[in-house]
């Protein structure tokens, strides 16, 4: 059994599930993306995505009219796999297509971005051996792209990557649940300090950038929060 956090982006608030690996993923239609092809190779019993990313995938699959190889999905910051600031450790990422031959995956790709729903769709020069689409907030902290800026108040999936790398990096307090409230506000208060960073509880570029670059990859610590 999986914990599944979902950010509703339309209603503004946390959702969780608990479901069997062969279960559909929330919001998913027709059962065309399970837990388990959602989780990829990930092993944390505790995953999250945003009701937009699952829908975006269904308007994709119903596009493409058949089943979609879900290569890479959802990965905790802790367990790597990807750059420091990937949208994979926000649950809102997709690397598909890999069981594909180039001319039907080129064909993948061009239905993927035409559907219009997801935020970026990788050119093919970048990833020419699967397809790469993903369902990332705009706009990011920093001028390159990644994560956007969150401070006390925001409720949302970026949260809970934060929250992941601040346990993961010994910053307790913030539990993971999606919600800035003051323990994870202390939390990266104490980790800005620690890194001579501005310390005003905002994650802003320098504190995404700092933060992931520490925490990518690092392993399950003692203090990672339900691993």
């Amino acid at each position: 059994m999986a914990n599944i956090f979902v950010y509703n982006n339309q209603t503004g608030a946390m959702e969780l599930y608990t479901l069997a690996e062969s279960d559909a993923m929330p919001y998913n239609i027709g059962r065309t993306l399970t837990v388990n092809e959602f989780r990829g190779s990930s092993r944390a019993n505790t995953l999250w995505t945003t009701r937009r990313a699952m829908e975006a995938f269904n308007i994709t699959r119903r596009a493409w009219g058949r089943p979609i190889y879900v290569g890479f999905a959802f990965k905790r910051i802790w367990e790597g796999g990807h750059a420091a600031m990937s949208q994979h450790y926000a649950g809102v990422s997709f690397d598909v297509g890999q069981n594909l031959d180039s001319v039907t995956r080129d064909q993948l790709r061009n239905t993927a971005a035409a559907t219009g729903v997801w935020t970026y769709v990788e050119p093919a020069y970048l990833t020419p051996t699967w397809v790469h689409f993903d369902a990332r907030a705009t706009p990011p902290a920093c001028p390159a792209g990644g994560y956007p800026l969150v401070r006390q108040g925001s409720v949302n999936n970026y949260v809970l990557t934060l929250q992941d790398a601040l346990n993961a990096l010994g910053y307790t307090g913030s539990g993971l649940d999606g919600i800035f409230g003051g323990g994870t506000r202390n939390a990266v208060v104490n980790f800005q300090r620690a890194q001579g960073l501005s310390a005003d509880g905002i994650v802003g570029c320098q504190t995404w950038e700092r933060l992931t670059e520490l925490a990518v990859s690092i392993g399950q610590t003692p203090t990672v929060v339900s691993p």
